[in-house]
């Protein structure tokens, strides 16, 4: 099915290009073209996996992606976090623009990809032109003496070339042709399904000055740390794209579902933010040395814009409630004896979009996740904000993405905890100088230590 629709998009563009070229000859702006000074090849290099970020409306097998597309407000996001910046300027299919690329560059530093079905010179002009730094050449619809012609071209403005393969005898090819940054699409063109083994199957026969970034399907960090072995990068668009929360999306792929929890002061909600955590622990139980009333806690949100979750133990549903609307909680973590009749009590009178989260405790065998209504799952080895591991060895080959690992975790053992399969780490004592105080040293270590791949 898909070769016809990439057939359709190809032939498409070539009416699409013939269009352009009255529109906007080539020669009323080809004096204009300044060569780009941001190095594509140059920011895809170092020690750190690189990732292309992308600004994406819609795609052929998603339909709408993302309606509020703004790509002045993506590319204030990205800038925090990218290598390198993906456009996508496909009309038709993506809902794409030229327009886009500007508005992208003015507020980004780094390279801006322009990522469109380039079968023409004058696409390449136009792009750059726009402000493009790098393009994008698909061997899947290109030929080699295409792929020579127009990789010249863009190598003639300065611009960097991201060579697409979707199978062996492209990734064949692409050596041949001796391209510098070769993406991997783990999409299959024919049938649009995902396969990430392309990835691992492909990047190993690339040589050592090849840098290799794995394309389409990634869309967590556990994929990232165990594909960072095969490939230098990762360009990630569509599971950006479809969040609300821009922000925390980057930091669920880079960095994974985290929280700081037992937060008590505003300084240690911004540490916690700047270091990488999506998630804020605010400990609404009166015996815990982390408690926080009323006052501190609105003190501490100010503090950072991290999401708030609420923990609560045993505590009569409507005050779990007025807390949740007093402080615009994400979600009320139950650290108590709470049953199934509890939670639908809470479920019912809480908001739609706050989560409901269970702490189980594990001891000799992991606790059965059998309750309704519960969003995520937090396994502790006890009470919560002792600082002692259970035996993660319970985990192996279990289905964990609905679970939160906390108990004991710090830099020194964040990465085992990360590879557990865990959705989400959840800090507290590890990261602290003293109930309640954290470290902002130790925070900056464990999510650069979580970031070290």
């Amino acid at each position: 099915m898909q070769e016809t629709v990439l057939k359709k998009i190809v032939d498409d563009k070539a009416i699409w290009v013939e269009a352009r070229k009255q529109q906007q000859p080539l020669a009323s702006f080809q004096n204009k073209i300044v060569p780009a000074t941001r190095n594509f090849y140059h920011a895809l290099q170092g020690a750190r996996t690189a990732f292309i970020l992308e600004c994406k409306k819609a795609s052929p097998s998603k339909g709408v992606i993302r309606d509020d597309f703004d790509p002045a407000r993506i590319a204030n996001v990205y800038k925090h976090y990218a290598s390198a910046i993906s456009v996508l300027t496909d009309e038709k299919y993506f809902q794409g623009s030229f327009d886009f690329l500007p508005i992208v560059s003015d507020i980004v530093t780094q390279p801006v990809l322009c990522k469109d079905f380039i079968i023409d010179a004058y696409q390449i002009h136009l792009a750059r032109f726009y402000q493009a730094d790098a393009c994008l050449l698909m061997l899947s619809v290109l030929d080699d003496e295409q792929y020579r012609q127009l990789a010249a071209v863009a190598h003639s403005l300065n611009m960097g070339v991201l060579t697409e393969v979707s199978n062996e005898e492209e990734l064949e090819r692409a050596i041949e042709l001796k391209a510098k940054v070769v993406g991997i699409n783990n999409r299959d063109l024919r049938d649009l399904s995902i396969d990430l083994n392309r990835t691992r199957q492909l990047a190993p026969r690339l040589g050592h000055g090849v840098t290799v970034i794995s394309e389409s399907g990634i869309s967590n960090y556990g994929q990232i740390r165990e594909l960072s072995h095969f490939a230098n990068g990762f360009l990630i668009g569509s599971a950006l794209m479809g969040e609300d929360d821009l922000n925390a999306a980057v930091r669920r792929v880079t960095l994974g579902n985290n929280k700081v929890c037992g937060l008590t002061r505003a300084q240690d909600a911004r540490a916690a933010y700047e270091a990488g955590a999506i998630y804020g622990g605010l400990i609404f139980v009166t015996t815990s040395p982390r408690f926080v009333s009323d006052e501190t806690a609105a003190a501490v949100i100010a503090g950072a814009p991290l999401k708030y979750a609420g923990v609560f133990r045993n505590t009569p549903v409507n005050e779990v409630v007025q807390k949740t609307e007093t402080f615009s909680l994400n979600a009320v973590q139950l650290h108590g004896d709470e049953n199934q009749a509890y939670i639908d009590e809470l479920r019912a009178a809480l908001p739609e979009k706050v989560q409901i989260w269970k702490a189980l405790s594990v001891k000799e065998s992991l606790p059965a996740r059998d309750l309704n209504h519960v969003d995520k799952y937090l396994f502790d080895n006890g009470q919560g904000g002792s600082g002692q591991r259970f035996d993660w060895s319970l985990l192996a080959g279990q289905n964990l993405e609905n679970v939160i690992l906390a108990g004991g975790l710090g830099a020194d053992n964040c990465i085992e905890a990360a590879k557990t399969g865990c959705i989400g780490l959840d800090f507290n004592s590890g990261v602290e100088s003293a109930p309640g105080i954290k470290d902002a040293n130790k925070l900056a270590a464990v999510f650069q230590t979580l970031r070290a791949y």
